[in-house]
């Protein structure tokens, strides 16, 4: 993920000091602060999941029960057992003997009230109970034991009869804190495989020192923090990570997200973006008031849906020393920006006397005009966006200009940050001789031309003349799971909810009283447009150094290791290893992003799957004297070691973000760590992630062979490194998406690509497809072996897969 590069470059640097001198300044400040940040959160959000009927006792049923209290009353009643009488005789006397039967009607206000609170936190109270339980990650795919579906039916029964997308949230189980004894022999153990004996006694020596002398204070602050504050480790994730980060976004935090592998469901751009911007506003509506059903883990455990409130409408803002998340409610954002050949348009959204949503072919008038309109562009305004892709320093110091000017220079901006998103008309990357048009459209839509991305909006809708699109997505606000929920979405109602009318335009009839988007006209200051082509010069080199692949292995699929009883991811992780093997002649620390979103406010954690038995088995794989069944038994060892990493990863016993706090915590005491120190030193060159696909049943390969979402990817962890994302499309199919740097002489994306395909298909032989690791010299021929082999053997166990 687009993640590591940010985790791997972090550095905190708070000047000199006197180590343990006032050690709670601003250490235990901090940590206050963070809990006070929590506490001010959840209250904010306490009204609108109230008033949303997130809770699982909405507000209709406290209505209902003050009803039914008010009737057994009249009825001459009484549930409360003296409980109300006790109420109205202890009110005082307001003078309103008018009014016969008001204090009474109060009384049993009150009660039905306080019935109400105390029916909502005993529901809140038995969930959290409930969502503790992990035993069903143990258990084989297929197979439910008698505790498990006990489990799943008192979750259903206390979560209400239609969860909506918060109703689990105020119910998740904080993040538990690992113990540091625990966390560095993990450590240890991941990167025993990269180290020589004198090196990794060495550093564990440097460890127990560790663990002797710094770790127990670090340890206790860091608890105080996990009871204190919802998450001990997000708020500090996005904050030093993401938002004190000042490295440029461009290929470096943004990742981006495609359409389809071919199909475009038709050539009109304005339509396809009309029916886009139409079917994201629709389903932000949705998620305001929290009718869209909540993501879960493997079918099962219920997801965070923190991230989901910053989706739209949010721009991240940049600072000199840090930035900051800016969000407008969705009543004050009722427009879109739309860049068209350097040119910036307003496009309201919304109009009538209602104030509805504009239909589909309405928008579609609106971006035709955008795209007729043959007016150029200024030269102040057309690389203006470089200024999003430039250092975040350089970028701030330029805002700060924007804004210190007249209103004629900064009303712009704050149309453009006031957007719901961002959408980016482009013309069609065509296909060249050392590029297929795949490519192309993924490396445009990460990094475009370097001026064609406002990369702090949180979404960036790109629609292409061709009409395929794809989504730009700002990091710090959310991880892939989240607006890849979202569009995969977008992607099923605009093409079959939706649709196109035979001509290829959006359905519905053209509103010509509609008035055309208002052009935006930029007054920007000297020093304002002095830092445009600097910034241009660093943005362009970025996009020409970032080289993407996308790799469709139609060979086989989830279906096929689900046939072998082996996870999906499993399965993958290992065949990495041995294409990075293959490509470089050595093994790295490699990361593996996996969600802790179980958890409340988690986002990732890393899983370490360089492991000794991956190692053992990729030597076995290249050691021609070993039989397959030999192989096969080494490969089955490494993959459960891969899924006990997993397990232990999604249930909060992952190493990097307990690390990661450790450091942080050790940085704001000002007390030096060399085994943390050495610990951040770590490159990180070949960094992955699976894409998540939340609604399969959306897209069914069988029903819609053209429809197959192609998933997305990031830039590389490490400039010699690379970047691999994988998307599981049905069950015959899986998507790689491979970047690296053109500058780095030690890698090519395509050559890894290939690697990667011959690792698949050998990996694939010793469950008896094929002939053997000699078929990676004919993976057509073994393609077609795969494709109607015989049955695979099948491993002892078959645990579950990450299914998001």
């Amino acid at each position: 993920m687009a993640e590591a590069r940010q985790a791997a470059t972090f550095r905190l640097d708070l000047g000199q000091g006197t180590p343990g001198r006032r050690w709670w300044n601003p250490a235990l400040k901090e940590v206050g602060s963070a809990g006070l940040r929590s506490w001010r959160r959840s209250l904010a959000q306490c009204k609108d999941d109230i008033l949303s009927g997130a809770c699982p006792a909405g507000l209709a049923s406290g209505l209902f029960l003050f009803a039914a209290i008010q009737g057994s009353r009249f009825m001459q009643l009484d549930p409360s057992l003296g409980l109300v009488d006790w109420i109205k005789a202890s009110l005082p006397d307001w003078g309103v003997r008018w009014l016969p039967g008001f204090q009474g009607a109060v009384a049993a206000t009150i009660f039905a009230g306080g019935l109400w609170t105390a029916l909502l936190l005993t529901l809140h109270v038995v969930l959290r109970l409930l969502l503790r339980y992990q035993g069903w990650l143990s258990e084989p795919r297929g197979t439910l034991s008698l505790p498990t579906r006990s489990w799943l039916a008192l979750v259903r029964i206390f979560s209400g009869r239609r969860p909506t997308l918060y109703t689990y949230q105020r119910s998740l189980p904080h993040l538990p804190l690992p113990s540091t004894v625990g966390t560095v022999a993990k450590y240890l153990e991941s990167v025993r495989p990269l180290l020589s004996d004198e090196d990794f006694q060495a550093l564990s020596s440097q460890a127990q020192v560790f663990l002797h002398t710094e770790a127990p204070r670090l340890q206790s602050l860091l608890g105080l923090k996990a009871w204190w504050a919802a998450n001990y480790v997000s708020d500090w994730w996005g904050e030093y990570v993401y938002l004190r980060s000042r490295s440029p976004l461009l290929g470096n935090s943004n990742f981006y997200i495609l359409d389809f592998l071919s199909v475009a469901p038709t050539p009109l751009q304005a339509a396809r973006a009309g029916n886009a911007v139409y079917a994201m506003m629709r389903f932000r509506e949705q998620l305001g008031r929290g009718e869209i059903e909540p993501a879960t883990l493997l079918g099962m455990r219920p997801l965070c849906s923190a991230q989901y409130r910053q989706m739209f409408n949010t721009t991240r803002i940049p600072g000199v020393s840090g930035d900051r998340l800016y969000h407008v409610r969705d009543g004050c954002s009722r427009h879109v920006v739309v860049l068209h050949r350097g040119r910036f348009f307003r496009l309201g959204t919304h109009g009538g006397l209602g104030g509805h949503l504009l239909s589909p072919r309405v928008l579609e008038q609106q971006l035709q005009y955008i795209l007729d309109d043959s007016a150029p562009a200024q030269p102040t305004e057309e690389h203006l966006a470089a200024l999003t892709a430039a250092p975040r320093a350089l970028w701030a110091q330029a805002r700060a200009s924007l804004q210190a000017g007249d209103r004629s220079s900064k009303a712009p901006l704050e149309v453009v940050e006031g957007a719901a998103f961002f959408v980016c008309l482009e013309e069609t990357p065509g296909p060249s001789r050392t590029s297929p048009e795949l490519d192309e459209r993924a490396q445009s839509v990460l990094v475009g031309t370097g001026h064609s991305r406002w990369l702090d909006k949180s979404l960036n809708l790109v629609v292409f003349a061709s009409g395929h699109m794809g989504l730009n997505v700002e990091h710090s606000w959310a991880d892939t799971p989240v607006p890849s929920h979202m569009w995969e979405a977008i992607l099923a109602a605009e093409c079959f909810e939706l649709g196109y009318a035979a001509d290829g335009h959006c359905r519905g009839t053209p509103n010509p009283t509609v008035g055309p988007p208002e052009r935006l006209l930029w007054m920007l200051p000297e020093e304002v447009a002095a830092s445009i082509p600097l910034a241009l010069r660093e943005a362009q080199a970025l996009a020409r150094d970032t080289d993407c692949h996308i790799l469709p292995f139609t060979h086989f699929g989830r279906g096929f290791t689900r046939r072998c009883r082996i996870p999906g991811s499993s399965f993958v992780q290992l065949a990495l290893q041995l294409a990075r093997f293959r490509d470089q002649g050595s093994f790295c620390l490699t990361y593996e992003a996996c969600v802790t979103r179980s958890f409340h406010e988690g986002r990732t954690e890393t899983v370490r799957p360089c492991t000794v038995e991956a190692c053992a088995f990729v030597r076995a794989m290249e050691d021609p004297r070993l039989t397959d069944a030999q192989r096969l038994a080494l490969f089955q060892v490494a993959a459960e070691k891969h899924w006990a990493l997993c397990r232990a990863a999604l249930t909060g016993e992952g190493v990097d973000r307990h690390l990661f706090c450790l450091y942080l915590v050790s940085q704001l005491l000002r007390l030096p760590s060399p085994f943390l120190t050495q610990v951040r030193a770590e490159r990180w060159k070949l960094s992955t992630s699976q894409s998540a696909t939340h609604q399969p049943q959306l897209f069914d390969p069988a029903s819609h062979p053209d429809y197959v979402c192609c998933g997305g990817g990031f830039g590389p962890a490490d400039d010699d490194g690379y970047g691999v994302s994988y998307v599981f499309m049905g069950e015959s199919m899986v998507t790689f998406h491979i970047s690296c740097r053109v500058s780095s002489p030690d890698t090519d994306s395509r050559r890894f690509g290939q690697h990667i395909q011959d690792a698949m298909l050998d990996v694939a032989t010793l469950f008896g497809l094929g002939a053997g690791p000699s078929t990676r010299a004919r993976p057509g021929e073994a393609a077609r072996e795969a494709s109607r082999g015989p049955e695979p053997q099948q491993a002892p166990s078959a645990p579950r897969d990450l299914e998001y």
